[in-house]
């Protein structure tokens, strides 16, 4: 993949288990002892990754874009 795609990350320290994440996107979310934690860090751009960072009550899932680090989601 080199450096295009995205990064995903979960703060651990803002995540409250509601799951979201895994329902929107199951092949890129589950949980782990209550927690979300991305299947795999680097991905190739998926809308449902966008989807489950935005509606994350706790803003707790950052995407980037793996080229530049800058912010794909959720926004600013």
């Amino acid at each position: 993949m080199g450096d295009s795609g995205w990064r995903v990350h979960v703060d651990p320290t803002r995540c409250i288990g509601a799951g979201i994440c895994a329902s929107y996107a199951p092949a890129h979310f589950v949980l782990v002892d209550g927690l979300s934690r991305p299947v795999t860090e680097r991905i190739d751009p998926a809308d449902a990754v966008l989807d489950a960072a935005e509606s994350c009550p706790m803003e707790a899932i950052v995407v980037s874009d793996a080229a530049d680090g800058s912010r794909v989601a959720p926004e600013p």
